[in-house]
């Protein structure tokens, strides 16, 4: 932190309005004098974005969207911890699967938020991950510790990569390649190259038969 009672925070996030409303959320006032201020030093609409520009403003917490184009959230986060940057990354998601949330927390992230979180709790977790807090969900929590407590067993998509998760994710939610590749930053061609590596690894026949099994096992 720059001082005892700023914390200094970069938003990556694809999404300008979503952007917009994290910078209204956490700059607010602090409703006392022991509170920490929160200032939005630098926001990312992508991955690559967000590394480049933590190397360079130094954030004391980075709030990661996990799905992002070209370089999503866990990538983000790898490529940081390469390049040395070793401020704390929350990640704010709309996911809650397993997939989503084991690999956020082993790719380095200190803490893992659903984006329907209230906004205090949000602002308490940036707080919390600046003195290298640990913030989790309760339903991320949830997951993790049904995964700990069951015995550990192969899931369909073990063998997929984390965008041909993505591309997954928008085939679960009725998405077509054109609308895929616009949400990707890809082109169509590049998605087909995908949802052909993806349907092979699945044991499915088609983008359907994908979809179904993605919604069988949570990851939608």
């Amino acid at each position: 932190m720059t001082d005892g009672h700023t914390v200094r925070v970069l938003i990556a996030d694809d999404h300008q309005v979503v952007r917009a409303g994290l910078r209204m959320i956490l700059t607010e006032p602090p409703t006392t004098s022991a509170d920490e201020c929160i200032d939005v030093v630098g926001e990312a609409s992508g991955g690559e974005e967000a590394v480049r520009l933590a190397a360079h403003v130094k954030p004391d917490v980075v709030i990661m969207d996990l799905m992002m184009p070209r370089v999503d959230g866990i990538e983000a986060i790898r490529r940081l911890r390469s390049a040395g940057v070793d401020c704390p990354v929350l990640i704010l998601s709309t996911a809650g699967d397993a997939p989503s949330i084991r690999g956020a927390i082993e790719a380095g992230a200190i803490g893992y938020l659903i984006k329907d979180t209230p906004k205090d709790d949000l602002r308490r977790a940036v707080i919390a991950a600046a003195q290298g807090i640990p913030a989790l969900d309760p339903r991320a929590q949830h997951v993790l510790m049904r995964q700990l407590s069951e015995p550990a067993s192969p899931t369909p998509f073990d063998g997929l990569t984390p965008r041909e998760l993505d591309v997954l994710r928008l085939i679960a939610r009725g998405k077509s390649n054109k609308e895929i590749a616009a949400a990707l930053f890809v082109s169509v061609g590049t998605v087909k190259g995908y949802v052909s590596a993806i349907l092979p690894k699945l044991g499915v026949g088609d983008r359907t038969q994908a979809a179904l099994l993605a919604a069988k096992h949570g990851l939608v």
